[in-house]
Parts: C-alpha cells; structure tokens; sequence
C-alpha cells in the first residue's frame, strides 16, 4: 500500500499521561476522515532509554497509520495486562487519545 502523507501544515492535539510514574506528551493529527494519521510521544525526561523508546514505538505507529493499518488494530495486537492495562508506552498513549476523544 502507498503511503498517505499529511499536509507540511496539519492541525494537532497534545495530551498529557503518565506511565510508570513517568510523565509523557502525546500529540497527535488526523486525516480529514478523523482517524488517526500520527502520533508523536514525548517524556518530560527526554534523555532515557524510556524516552528513546517512546518516540521509536510513535514513529512506528504513524508509518503504519499512513500505510493503512487502523489504528484499533495495531491498539488490540498491543500488549496487556491481566486487567487490561497496556504494558507499554505507545498502548497508554493510544488509550489516553481515545478516552481524550470519548464524549463526557
């Protein structure tokens, strides 16, 4: 599948979550459709491997948005614990963007 490149000029939303008592940014853009087209993660101690690591899985995330791949999809193939909390960083951020956008 070709990739579906954004405009240079997008409109985007940043969101603050905490994973493992770390604090963490998501921003993230749609395409018009409003699905979701990327996704950038940020930790607020940017010089770790959790830091690293969290812009990689992001990257990783909007190519394959771009490709094609829902985003509900890559969401359930994430890891989880017993209860249902994402065992990793891109997993909470992808749940703190999708109760961000559930109606209050």
């Amino acid at each position: 599948m070709t990739r579906r490149r954004l405009p240079n000029r997008r409109a985007g939303e940043t969101i603050g979550f905490e994973f493992r008592g770390a604090a963490y940014t998501a921003t993230f853009s749609c395409f018009p459709d409003g699905r979701l087209a990327e996704l950038f993660i940020d930790a607020a101690k940017p010089s770790n491997d959790a830091a690293d690591d969290a812009r990689d899985a992001a990257v990783a995330m909007s190519i394959a948005l771009q490709h094609g791949t829902p985003e509900a999809a890559i969401r359930a193939a994430l890891t989880r614990d017993g209860s249902g909390r994402p065992a990793g960083v891109l997993g909470a951020a992808l749940d703190a963007i999708v109760e961000e956008a559930a109606p209050q």
